[in-house]
């Protein structure tokens, strides 16, 4: 995430001298590659502007703290900075003090409204609430259709009309839906623009005036820089939004839209995706971001994530295991199973201190759907003892193994040197090579 981003920030910070002052030139110097990477990450010149000074006015003559570097401290400042033009403190979702909480999903087209509406609804599922899904977008062929398939993936009722009418009628029948079933979340997707033309300005305006909205989300999506970011300030002055959803952060994207929403919109970042599952949306915390941003990691996050998917005392389990050595076959299945409830693994070592170097290190282990299909087709055909002592599985027993799992010698291969890579990187990670450790996450 924001890979190219933080690698130019991080490379400005090395340039930065050792004297006990930062200096004006020294500073001069950072803040020219720092200028030139916001601005390729597509972020907005203004804020690239307000950003800079902001940092040389803090940076300038400041006195260099004991057993740190000059670039050290200035990544300090940039990170308070980082901190700032995100939004400075998290902004949870609003919630009424009576009656049903309503949320309102408007944004660009293709920017993910629709999945994000099935997120939201599967979030207050879990938190007890009982949700409806509402369908106005009539534009989209499909878009009634997808949210049908998204609430029968995670059991919510959906609203949905057959006959095109504009959006406000509709919600007006689904609000009595909702008191008739009882529920007290409606969520409600609405149709995308391009443009906010004056139609869809006044149909979301007539929308917004018969749900009454709580929250009235704004989807950003974060491979799209600034023509999203503009799109999103021209729905908050049409219909006043209350908050925004970045979508797609996982994917290689520049990071412009993220870095400029706020400060464009004034709204506050709210919510994030990161990743293709319903489970993958997250709480934005500022400093956290600007963390992952500056590759110092966000390990309050990651444990936030593999407590919910692991569990505590599992987890301290396994990370015994993995420092002593004793991590085998059946261990690695079990586990990426159990994270890829968490994400992405890039995704996870975004959050290690130190995790991007650590990716590249093992940029051969890649843990998507069908490596982990075809690791459990290819670990269940092995016996209990080659599981547990992969070093005895010979070239026969190889092949013994892919013909029962219905794959290759060439998979099995692959699989046993992913096997050994990841649990060098699992060992670092516990050891506290990888900055911090989860053995330190989890007390052990």
């Amino acid at each position: 995430m924001l890979d190219s981003l933080s690698d130019r920030l991080q490379g400005a910070f090395k340039r930065l001298g050792t004297s006990g002052k930062i200096t004006e030139a020294d500073l001069d110097v950072a803040l020219r590659e720092v200028r030139i990477a916001l601005l390729e990450a597509d972020v907005n010149f203004k804020v690239v502007r307000d950003f800079i000074a902001r940092v040389r006015e803090k940076g300038v003559g400041q006195e260099v703290m004991q057993s740190i570097t000059p670039g050290q401290q200035v990544i300090g400042i940039v990170n308070q900075a980082l901190i700032e033009v995100l939004g400075g403190n998290s902004e949870a979702l609003l919630s009424p003090d009576s009656g049903p909480t309503k949320i309102l999903v408007v944004g660009a087209k293709g920017s993910g409204k629709t999945t994000l509406c099935g997120r939201l609804a599967l979030k207050y599922k879990d938190d007890g609430r009982t949700p409806l899904l509402v369908s106005t977008d009539f534009e989209r062929v499909a878009a009634s259709e997808q949210l049908k398939v998204l609430g029968e993936q995670i059991d919510v009722p959906v609203w949905v009309e057959e006959k095109e009418a504009p959006a406000a009628e509709v919600a007006k029948r689904a609000m009595k839906e909702a008191e008739r079933i009882g529920a007290n979340v409606i969520v409600v997707d609405t149709r995308g623009a391009v443009a906010l033309e004056d139609e869809l300005a006044d149909s979301l305006a007539a929308l917004a005036d018969e749900v009454d909205p709580t929250e009235v989300l704004i989807v950003v999506d974060a491979m799209t820089g600034q023509e999203a970011v503009t799109l999103a300030k021209e729905f908050d002055e049409e219909i006043e939004g209350t908050g925004i959803v970045v979508t797609k952060v996982d994917s290689d994207t520049r990071g412009g839209a993220m870095l400029s929403v706020r400060e464009v919109t004034g709204l506050p970042i709210k919510l994030i995706t990161t990743g293709e599952r319903l489970e993958a949306l997250e709480e934005f915390h500022p400093d956290r971001m600007a963390s992952r941003i500056l590759g110092m990691g966000d390990v309050v996050t990651l444990v936030e994530k593999a407590k919910e998917a692991i569990g505590e005392q599992d987890m301290k389990s396994v990370a015994r295991r993995m420092r002593s050595g004793q991590f085998n076959l059946e261990d690695f299945l079990a586990q990426m199973q159990q994270m890829r409830q968490m994400g992405p693994l890039t995704g996870l070592l975004d959050m290690l201190p130190g995790g991007q170097q650590l990716a590249k290190q093992v940029a051969g282990v890649e843990l998507d759907e069908s490596f982990i299909t075809h690791s459990e087709a290819i670990v269940l055909s092995m016996t209990p003892e080659e599981r547990r002592n992969p070093d005895i599985l010979n070239g026969s027993r190889r092949r013994r193994v892919a013909l029962g799992s219905g794959t290759t010698p060439a998979e099995v291969n692959r699989l046993l040197n992913q096997f050994k890579e990841a649990k060098k990187m699992m060992q670092a990670m516990t050891s506290g090579k990888a900055g911090g450790g989860l053995g330190r996450m989890f007390g052990l």
